[in-house]
């Protein structure tokens, strides 16, 4: 026996022969209960850092867990591979968008093998690949036949240096969290999913997950937001450039506390 421990030599012989016998490949297996670890795809940003090992790690744990408790564990890997970020890196680096993000995967696939983790790199994919990206636009296309998913111009926040649209948790003080720069205020044509039309299903189902922690269910109930109150119009008299009232004259506002009604002394419009 050893006296000391030399990770490199010992941790290279061990996964080496995982590679050799194929020790975390997955094959169906009727007799054996399943279990499937998915931890969140890395973005191919170029290196791994102590966040990407944190979160891997706790599923590569739950993994060998259930694995040696008997189960028949897949836990696959893949990399959030498509979008503008690897296009504005290819342009501030000078090089083609694909070859910048297939030499970050290899990179990076090179540390996360490194670390033994026990994937199933034969199910390895990545979403900017047409063989996996083609299921989103079949799946799109899906949604645009049945009016789930709709166009229409709508004002949005646009980055101008990323040159994108951002969500409002992306704004941070008025301005982009990537790039810094000054958000503007843009009426654009886009696409949009009506995730409303599941609102209350997914508010109900809340209640049926088991083992999940309390607050990240508030928190999940706060995203959905639902409010129950009443919808009522106050009458105006305001009247636009043809002479015709606004609105029939009715300025519809929604409201949690109907009892305030009565002590309301003004409305606010918003400029937009």
């Amino acid at each position: 026996m050893q006296d000391k421990y030399l990770p490199a030599d010992i941790e290279r012989a061990a996964q080496q022969h995982w590679d050799s016998t194929q020790a975390f490949r997955v094959t169906a297996d009727a007799s054996r209960p399943k279990y499937y670890c998915l931890s969140m795809f890395p973005y191919p940003s170029g290196k791994l850092h102590m966040g990407h090992v944190r979160n891997y790690t706790i599923g590569d744990v739950l993994s060998r867990f259930h694995k040696m408790k008997g189960y028949n564990v897949l836990q696959p890997m893949g990399w959030d591979a498509f979008g503008l970020p690897a296009e504005n890196a290819a342009i501030k680096n000078r090089v083609p968008p694909a070859k910048w993000t297939y030499d970050n995967i290899d990179y990076m696939k090179g540390q996360l093998k490194s670390l033994g983790f026990a994937i199933d790199w034969s199910r390895e994919l990545a979403t900017c690949r047409p063989e996996y990206y083609k299921w989103n636009q079949w799946l799109f296309l899906r949604m645009l036949e049945k009016g789930i998913a709709e166009r229409k111009t709508q004002v949005v926040n646009w980055d101008p240096v990323d040159q994108t649209v951002l969500a409002n948790e992306q704004v941070i003080d008025g301005k982009g969290w990537r790039t810094g720069a000054v958000v503007e205020k843009r009426e654009i044509p886009g696409y949009y999913l009506k995730i409303t039309d599941y609102a209350d299903e997914l508010l109900s189902d809340l209640d049926s997950l088991t083992g999940w922690p309390e607050r990240v269910k508030l928190m999940q109930a706060n995203w959905i937001g639902k409010s129950i109150g009443v919808r009522f119009a106050f009458g105006h008299d305001i009247a636009g450039d043809d002479g015709k009232l606004i609105s029939d004259g009715k300025l519809w506002v929604f409201t949690t506390r109907a009892d305030t009604i009565m002590g309301v002394t003004f409305c606010a419009v918003a400029a937009e």
